[in-house]
């Protein structure tokens, strides 16, 4: 169980700098590197810590086997086409004890998900046919109506 308490004090004990300095060195150490983003919110060791205790709350909390949390985790990396994310947590549940067999079968459940997912988004607005999503097929060939849009949306109304 995470004692939070005693976790917050060997950081106020550390500070911020030293503490998150450490922690990638455990987060190394166990998983054989250090994610991009984690090296990158090390620069605010503030925003990497509290990421890191939000995850530790998570896993410390959790029903789950370590094991099958670093496959569920293996499994959306895939369906998110994040390779990082992929190899990372590939690395995580081999050294929880996953089998090659165990791995190939989160991600082609991953994937099969991921795939049921675009082609059931993709023939909605296919079969709405008016751009608004809400499958009427009412045969109103209109465009995306700007969700398709590559710059993005405007909370400000258009004139």
């Amino acid at each position: 169980m995470l004692n939070y308490e005693e976790t917050l004090q060997e950081i106020i004990d550390r500070g911020t700098a030293g503490a998150s300095a450490e922690w990638l060195d455990v987060i190394k150490e166990e998983y054989g590197a250090v994610p991009l983003i984690y090296k990158k919110m090390a620069k605010k060791p503030e925003v990497l810590l509290s990421h890191l205790l939000f995850k530790e709350a998570i896993a410390k909390t959790s029903s789950l086997e370590p094991k099958m949390v670093e496959l569920i985790s293996l499994a959306v990396g895939a369906a998110l086409n994040c390779r990082h994310c992929i190899e990372y947590h590939m690395n995580g549940a081999i050294k929880k004890g996953a089998t090659k067999e165990e791995i190939l079968e989160v991600v082609l459940l991953a994937g099969s998900l991921a795939q049921a997912a675009v082609l059931a988004d993709a023939y909605r607005v296919i079969d709405a046919g008016n751009g608004n999503g809400n499958g009427d097929g009412n045969g109103d060939e209109k465009s995306c109506q700007n969700s398709c849009d590559l710059k993005g949306v405007s909370l400000k109304k258009s004139e």
